[in-house]
């Protein structure tokens, strides 16, 4: 059994996932609390945020983030990708900046427009 804290809503539930009892979630106070104990708990996903490089904008760096949660044993060598990038102004956001992040098909994109200086 493992104690996590629910982060679907501010109520921050206490929850109890019972991996031997095919993830059996307690200690939630409704049911997105049960479905985010399983899924935290057979594979953990985040949304990564960062920036890159910005050549030629008013700012040296573009605020980036994928556009859906990647495996969270993916996160270090996501980051890692994103050191390679650098990008020329100007940038819009949603652009696209790393089309499919390690076979997750998902993609790193732009959260700001970056203007040319």
């Amino acid at each position: 059994m493992t104690e996590i804290t629910c982060i679907v809503c501010p109520k921050g539930c206490r929850l109890v996932v019972d991996e031997e009892n095919d993830y059996a979630v307690t200690g939630n106070s409704c049911p997105r609390g049960a479905e985010y104990g399983r899924a935290e708990r057979k594979n953990p996903v985040r949304t990564l945020t960062s920036t890159v490089r910005l050549r030629g904008g008013l700012y040296p760096r573009c605020p980036v983030r994928t556009e859906a949660p990647i495996p969270k044993a993916l996160i270090f060598e996501a980051m890692r990708l994103l050191e390679a990038v650098e990008l020329e102004a100007p940038v819009r956001e949603g652009q696209a900046v790393i089309e499919d992040i390690l076979g997750t098909g998902t993609r790193f994109v732009a959260t700001k427009d970056m203007p040319k200086c």
